[in-house]
């Protein structure tokens, strides 16, 4: 079991995951009214960890993140449109995103991913013209 300071942030130093468990817990939550769940695993002030499971047809619409990502394709396939090219995922696929870099998700079939944010510093986030995810 893990700890957490009131904002959410993880107090332990090490933590463990069954995705496959994670991925049914999260299935057993359905239906979800916008087509997909999002659970953060793990979160640190330079790190976040998010399992997203996805209906098949259902789309994440074009947003940015604050820092650079990683999607791992855990099920399922996904379609990435990044700057108007697609990029289709299976299982397996790693895909990588420079931070502000605008994109879509839509999944093809249901599917799972492992989103991973590098956090920026708040000097960094300060910096950043934009804010925010979806601006």
């Amino acid at each position: 079991m893990s700890t957490f300071s009131d904002d959410g942030t993880m107090i332990d130093k090490l933590a463990q995951f069954d995705l496959l468990k994670e991925i049914a817990d999260s299935e057993q939550k359905k239906p979800w009214p916008s087509g997909h769940h999002a659970r953060t695993l793990f979160k640190k002030h330079d790190l976040r960890i998010v399992l997203i499971t996805m209906q098949d047809a259902a789309r994440i619409k074009e947003h940015h993140a604050d820092g650079t990502i990683s999607i791992q394709v855990l099920k399922g396939s996904l379609r990435l449109t990044v700057a108007g090219k697609q990029h289709d995922l299976g299982v397996g696929s790693l895909f990588t995103l420079a931070a502000s870099i605008r994109h879509d998700v839509e999944a093809v079939g249901d599917s799972a991913f492992l989103l991973t944010i590098s956090w920026p510093s708040a000097e960094e986030l300060a910096a950043m013209r934009h804010r925010g995810y979806g601006s």
